[in-house]
């Protein structure tokens, strides 16, 4: 697909009616600009020969229908005539300041859609996609890809046209005057600057292509480090991934910079043609009309439309190479939009009430580049209001269990049934509204505790009363009240690097119970942690309201599991056991891989 196909394709449909109405503007910029410079002309033939006034048909008319104003002499007239051929220019410079104004939002506005749309394209992208995906590349694209191509592709898109108006529209008015003469200039200075263009085509696509690299290199040297900020300091490691991301924000540096000087430099070239040859234009003009004060309008004429013609020419050129050099930029953009999947917001069509159980049946599921199956054939039955635990050692199925359960995962094989409705993309949204989750990892951010429970909801809509009861409930609150200096309100920094991981995972259970959830998922939620604080902590779960929850607790450690009324053990992908806490550690004494401990 070419470029113009491609850069289209970011653009909503609403867009492009924008787009085709700022063209408009432009080309009502360009006739006023054409009609400005033509104006020149007769002004100047006026002003080094006042006679012409009675000469010339044209000029004689205007003169003896402005008697109606009150211009009644040859001074007053070319006075006037100043006035108006300054007013056309100043009228010219607005609107095309105007017009540029507007081209500028234009681009920054398409920036902000074009970036939001990408965010929301990804955000809808099934949990899946996510498995072989790195955040920083993610992060790359919405936020610098997406403003390079807006900025580099799209602006220099919307100044080729627009200045290749202007240009035919000042060629025109040129031929006009002197075919031959023009055609002339013409073709010196587009064969120059296309000689120049198809020398550096390659190695701008090529540098292009260099600067993608580049820039994700340098996300993901900073998303690591500052991922890793405990490690590389401990490490001592902080030299290394410095020396990471400068070897890939220089080269990123140097390849902008070689391409802004690409796209310059011939200006300089061709202003000394341009200068030597407006000498020779003169000495042209003058043989041809056999004095200089005859010369002189047509002199003006062609100076005054160079001064406009040679920056239009040099903008030209300059978007054209910037537009070679962001072509890769604009394929890695388009290649990104074109494999997402297309999202709907109407993922609510049934409203499901979860009263009897949860069912996997037949189920199985292999992660993409993976040649073993996480799951196979495998079927597990939960109960409502019951506290099930599901045990294995590490890759033995019980994360890719629950991440199916949460409806993160769809199976490749096999249903998931809540009270004999099954479960689809289009009623996904609605069964997750019953779930608290509780991950291993407790994700905070950098503000308050408040915000941190009731995680994405507005903060003019946080329901402080529900935040002091599930704190509660959490065994938060009094944590909360006397050891933060502001309470609720205290800012836990990035990831919650100020609290302890017992209190991370509060406000995890926290967090999971604000939406008054029907089942609540416990996905190794106390693994990470001491004896002491996971022994303090599962004592809080299982003192949580069990008559109206339906509660899944997910462990390595059949330990951890011994409130449940029912424990399914799995191994390679199956379930191999299930009883009571008791009855599994009775089995033949068997039950070496979830020790006890």
């Amino acid at each position: 697909m070419n470029f113009q196909k491609k850069i289209l394709y970011f653009l909503t449909s609403k867009e492009k009616k924008h787009a085709a109405l700022l063209l408009i503007m432009v080309l009502i910029m360009a006739l006023i600009d054409m009609i400005g410079v033509a104006s020149i002309m007769p002004f100047i033939a006026v002003l080094t020969n006042p006679g012409i006034i009675e000469t010339n048909s044209i000029l004689n008319t205007i003169f003896k229908a402005s008697y109606i104003i009150g211009i009644e002499n040859h001074t007053d007239f070319i006075f006037t005539l100043g006035i108006v051929v300054f007013g056309l220019l100043v009228f010219s410079l607005s609107f095309k300041a105007l017009t540029t104004y507007i081209q500028l939002h234009f681009i920054q506005i398409i920036e902000y859609k074009i970036g939001k749309r990408l965010m929301e394209s990804y955000l809808h992208q099934p949990y899946s996609w996510f498995l072989n995906r790195n955040s920083a590349d993610l992060g790359k694209s919405i936020i610098s890809e997406v403003g390079f191509v807006t900025g580099q592709a799209l602006l220099p898109a919307l100044i080729l046209i627009s200045q290749s108006i202007v240009s035919v529209f000042l060629i025109v008015l040129l031929i006009l005057v002197n075919l031959k003469l023009t055609l002339i200039i013409a073709l010196i200075i587009v064969a120059a600057y296309w000689l120049i263009f198809k020398g550096s085509s390659k190695f701008l696509n090529k540098i292009g292509e260099e600067r993608v690299k580049a820039n994700e290199m340098r996300f993901k040297a900073i998303s690591e480090a500052f991922g890793a900020s405990k490690e590389v300091k401990f490490g001592r490691l902080e030299k290394i991934f410095i020396r990471k991301f400068s070897k890939n924000a220089k080269l990123f540096a140097k390849h902008q910079a070689i391409s802004s000087i690409i796209g310059q430099l011939p200006r300089y070239f061709i202003e000394a043609i341009a200068f030597g040859g407006m000498i020779l234009l003169m000495l042209y003009i003058i043989v041809q009309s056999g004095s200089f004060i005859n010369a002189i309008p047509t002199i003006s004429l062609f100076a005054f439309a160079g001064y406009r013609l040679m920056p239009s020419v040099q903008q030209i050129y300059a978007a054209s190479t910037t537009i070679k050099f962001s072509i890769p930029a604009i394929d890695k953009l388009y290649d990104d939009f074109n494999s997402l999947n297309k999202f709907t917001t109407n993922q609510n069509k049934d409203n499901i009430k979860f009263n009897k159980n949860i069912c996997l049946n037949n189920v199985s599921y292999n992660y993409p580049n993976s040649s073993k199956s996480a799951l196979r054939n495998f079927n597990l039955t939960i109960p409502a209001k019951k506290t099930i635990g599901i045990v294995g050692t590490t890759g033995s199925g019980k994360t890719t269990a629950v991440d199916i359960i949460l409806g993160l995962l769809e199976p490749q094989k096999g249903t998931l049934i809540v009270d004999d409705l099954l479960i689809t993309n289009t009623n996904c949204r609605s069964w997750q509204s019953l779930i608290g989750y509780v991950p291993q990892h407790i994700y905070l951010t950098d503000d308050t505790v408040a915000s941190n429970i009731a995680f994405g909801v507005d903060l003019k809509e946080i329901n402080q009363g529900q935040v002091d009861k599930v704190s509660k409930i959490a065994n938060l609150h009094d944590f909360v009240i006397s050891d933060l200096p502001s309470q609720y309100q205290t800012i836990v920094g990035e990831r919650g690097i100020r609290l302890s991981g017992g209190q991370r995972q509060r406000i995890g259970i926290a967090r999971a119970l604000y939406h008054n959830p029907k089942i609540l998922i416990f996905d190794e939620a106390t693994s990470a942690l001491d004896n002491y604080t996971e022994k303090t902590l599962m004592e809080d779960i299982n003192k949580i309201n069990k008559d109206q929850l339906t509660i899944i607790l997910i462990a390595h450690r059949i330990n951890t599991l011994k409130d449940c009324d029912l424990i399914y053990q799995l191994e390679k992908g199956e379930i191999v056991r299930q009883g009571t806490f008791n009855e599994l550690f009775d089995i033949n004494n068997q039950m070496r891989p979830i020790s006890k401990n």
